[in-house]
């Protein structure tokens, strides 16, 4: 695979180019014609785009995917029993602020009301999941975290705020593993899933992607949590006290992260390339915040943006390409985690990469 330009803000430019060449109606973006967080995250990474560049363009094909899915009385159709299908609400903010039509905030109210009548384990953590009870999933903060405390934020429900630090806090003090300082994917209050500890219901191991969901939902919610909030603090010591065991698992030769995190000197274990995009924007953005100190965090990001981007190919016509993406995961033994197909080009390392790419431009113009 060969290696594309240096420049973040251009590989992160190529990224989109060549989804949107490849759909460019994007409500065929798949699953077609779906609202659904693997679009959710390749268009929140043309948000991002569109911020940094400036081009309409990018916030343009954002909105014909809004606008194909939700009506002009703010229904669509997702499902609703599943953090998964909050995650596309953060599309709606920016549409809201620049055009104000009225479906965009309704569809937001829907997509909020979701979580009234969403099960919870007795301690109050969300199901990830309705057909998974009682499991709390590293995935589920960052889907439903950051849209939900954006409306907090701008439609007065301070109540949302201390909800959604109390889910982070639940699901870091059942997943941690006290041996590696690393969150595993998940945990089941009841412990009766096949793969949950008899005892403690966590999961066995720390899958890639899962936590590299998790600093990424921490930052984007203190994005929008007040400062004063008690649970401020909170969030960006538990976000530092994650980095520090993230980067010691750093693949040294690679800049990337292994499928597994902790089990590297395996070689049945593979390099993936969306939880390490996402760990690249985590760093990234928490140098930016000034929440990570830049040394020696920027060498890890450094390390991570050639990695990611040696994972990249052109085609003939110049397009570029993302390998070694896993598709989407249960939670599930080692042996699970391994086996699962690699993807060219699926959204989550897509979107991943782009979010990745523009918050280390960000970083390196800031310091």
């Amino acid at each position: 695979m060969s290696h594309t330009p240096i420049d973040p803000l251009s590989v992160a430019r190529e990224a989109a180019e060549s989804l949107m060449h490849r759909y460019p109606d994007p409500a065929e973006l798949p699953p077609a014609h779906r609202w659904h967080y693997h679009q959710g995250v390749f268009l929140f990474g043309m948000l991002k785009l569109w911020e940094e560049t400036g081009e309409d363009r990018y916030l343009e094909y954002v909105k014909a995917y809004v606008d194909a899915l939700v009506d002009e009385q703010g229904n669509l159709e997702l499902a609703t029993t599943e953090l998964d299908a909050m995650q596309a609400g953060n599309l709606l903010f920016p549409l809201h602020e620049r055009y104000g039509e009225a479906r965009y905030k309704k569809a937001m109210d829907y997509i909020l009301g979701l979580l009234e009548g969403f099960h919870t384990t007795p301690e109050g953590g969300f199901w990830h999941k309705e057909k998974y009870p009682n499991q709390q999933w590293l995935d589920g903060l960052y889907m439903a975290g950051p849209f939900s405390v954006h409306y907090a934020s701008l439609f007065g429900r301070p109540e949302l705020y201390d909800l959604f630090v109390k889910q982070a806090l639940l699901i870091e003090r059942h997943t941690r593993d006290p041996q590696t300082g690393l969150l595993r994917h998940a945990f089941d209050y009841s412990k009766q899933a096949p793969w949950a500890d008899p005892v403690t219901g966590i999961a066995p191991e720390a899958w890639g992607r899962a936590l590299g969901w998790f600093p990424a939902a921490l930052l984007d919610i203190l994005d929008h949590l007040p400062p004063s909030h008690t649970g401020y603090r909170v969030l960006e010591e538990m976000f530092r006290d994650l980095m520090g065991p993230i980067v010691r698992v750093q693949d040294r030769a690679t800049g990337l992260w292994f499928q597994v995190l902790d089990k590297g000197h395996d070689p049945s274990n593979w390099l993936e390339t969306s939880c390490s995009a996402l760990f690249l924007y985590s760093l990234s953005k928490g140098i930016r915040t000034h929440r990570l100190p830049v040394d020696p965090y920027i060498t890890h990001a450094r390390k991570a943006f050639q990695g990611i981007v040696g994972k990249t190919s052109r085609d003939p016509e110049g397009y570029l390409h993302i390998h070694d993406i896993c598709i989407g995961t249960g939670v599930g033994d080692y042996r699970h985690y391994l086996e699962r197909p690699r993807s060219i080009d699926d959204l989550h390392g897509v979107g991943a990469f782009i979010l990745g790419c523009v918050e280390f431009h960000r970083t390196r113009e800031s310091i």
